[in-house]
């Protein structure tokens, strides 16, 4: 039996995102799971969201479909190297030229006028503020301002049939605090991916910040990763 309790879940295919599913899923919510093919350059997230969706046994899976390569102005959207072999002091000093400009504001609008038509009070999304890239929308203020213009921009809102939440899970754990999280979880970890600059294969290339912050996660956990076996 479905749940009465409706959640749109924000699914890139990575360990954030996955893990926060899972744990939508554990919470005993109906999960409609939200994915966007917007020209990045590891598209081949997308093939593990889908497999992720399917693992967990979600209502719904949708992959919205926009170009934000028209802007570029990021290592993800346009013809920008992606950073290799950086600290964790490195990464947080400024923001990386991977962050695309708006992203998760985008996401979230797209997810809200999901959750809207589902009459759904939850978006559950894994940004986290502690091991990240130092993206500005990823942090708790961002949130918490996204949350107070949702409840103001909606027709179900306004006539008070729904509340809208933003749920942050992870946003205060640390990459080893997902990660064991996540093995709690069940989550298939080979399923996941977290390379910004996989190769043609898919396969991770080790060096960016993402790899890198992942490797960090599983070796702090003392968890082996399986992407690395």
């Amino acid at each position: 039996m479905k749940s009465s309790r409706k959640a749109v879940c924000l699914l890139s295919g990575g360990l954030d995102s996955s893990t926060c599913l899972a744990l939508a899923r554990r919470d005993g919510f109906d999960c409609y799971a939200l994915s966007f093919d917007y020209g990045q350059r590891h598209r081949v997230e997308l093939d593990c969201a889908a497999r992720v969706a399917a693992s967990l046994g979600v209502a719904q899976h949708r992959v919205v479909r926009f170009d934000l390569r028209q802007f570029g102005q990021s290592a993800l959207t346009g013809d920008v190297l992606v950073p290799k072999g950086r600290s964790v002091d490195e990464m947080s000093q400024e923001i990386p030229v991977t962050y695309v400009p708006a992203r998760n504001t985008i996401f979230l609008s797209f997810a809200l006028a999901w959750a809207e038509t589902l009459e759904a009070s939850d978006i559950f999304i894994g940004v986290n503020a502690l091991d990240y890239s130092g993206y500005p929308d990823c942090r708790p203020e961002f949130i918490e301002a996204y949350e107070e213009m949702a409840n103001l921009a909606t027709k179900t809102g306004v006539e008070g049939r729904t509340r809208i939440a933003i749920r942050t899970p992870l946003i205060q754990l640390s990459k080893a605090g997902i990660v064991k999280l996540a093995a709690e979880l069940g989550l298939d970890f080979r399923l996941t991916h977290s390379c910004y600059d996989p190769d043609p294969a898919g396969r991770p290339c080790g060096a960016c910040d993402s790899c890198l912050l992942r490797q960090k996660g599983f070796e702090e956990a003392g968890i082996m990763d399986p992407l690395l076996q």
